[in-house]
């Protein structure tokens, strides 16, 4: 764990995706840097991508807030992306 830049924020945001979707064995979290930036890719298993960005995005959104929060601890910014 050691190796990550965000561990805190990948910690934060595997546990609230792990605990939305019905196959929690199946989520992944993984850090890319792009140009530069931090970026969470989340996949999750068939058929969770939906629980997990909710109606209208708000459920997506309001792991997105969380999860920056928590990366402000680590002093980085990221994005984060929902894969299927």
């Amino acid at each position: 764990m050691s190796d990550q830049a965000a561990p805190t924020a990948v910690a934060v945001l595997t546990h609230i995706v792990t605990s939305i979707v019905d196959n929690p064995d199946s989520v992944t979290v993984d850090e890319v840097t792009d140009e530069g930036k931090l970026r969470l890719d989340v996949r999750v298993a068939d058929g969770d991508l939906g629980r997990v960005i909710g109606r209208r995005g708000r459920t997506a959104a309001s792991i997105r807030t969380v999860t920056r929060a928590a990366a402000s601890k680590d002093g980085v910014e990221l994005d984060i992306e929902f894969l299927d």
